[in-house]
């Protein structure tokens, strides 16, 4: 790797890394049900950026995960249900754990302005 100093500190990248930005969305489909997902960094932990316009969990349907999850809403609203019936409202900056095979489901995101999130996959403690 080689490191970089800027005015805003250190960018660390790989010789064949481009510098993105996670604000800078790709042209979103017309078809609302697609969402995006797009994995950033791949190792010891996944991280994905996932934009979401509209799209929930299936009803009847429970993502349960192999893996702990981190994940936090950088744009957007989005609502969480957990298994335990817990019903989390999002907005920009909320952060939220999910350990491996917590049941849990996406009932709501926003498509105006579209949601933008930053999930982080691995064996994570918190």
């Amino acid at each position: 790797m080689t490191s970089c100093t800027g005015a805003t500190g250190s960018i660390w990248m790989t010789k064949n890394m481009k510098r993105n930005n996670i604000f800078d969305l790709p042209v979103l489909p017309g078809n609302t049900s697609t969402e995006i997902f797009e994995t950033l960094l791949d190792g010891k932990v996944r991280i994905d950026r996932i934009v979401s316009t509209g799209q929930t969990t299936p009803e009847g349907e429970w993502y349960d995960q192999e893996k702990d999850e981190w994940v936090v809403l950088l744009q957007g609203e989005a609502r969480l249900r957990l298994e335990n019936a817990e019903i989390l409202e999002l907005v920009p900056g909320d952060a939220v754990f999910l350990s491996a095979h917590c049941r849990h489901r996406v009932e709501y995101t926003s498509k105006y302005p579209p949601c933008i999130w930053l999930a982080v996959h691995g064996d994570l403690k918190k």
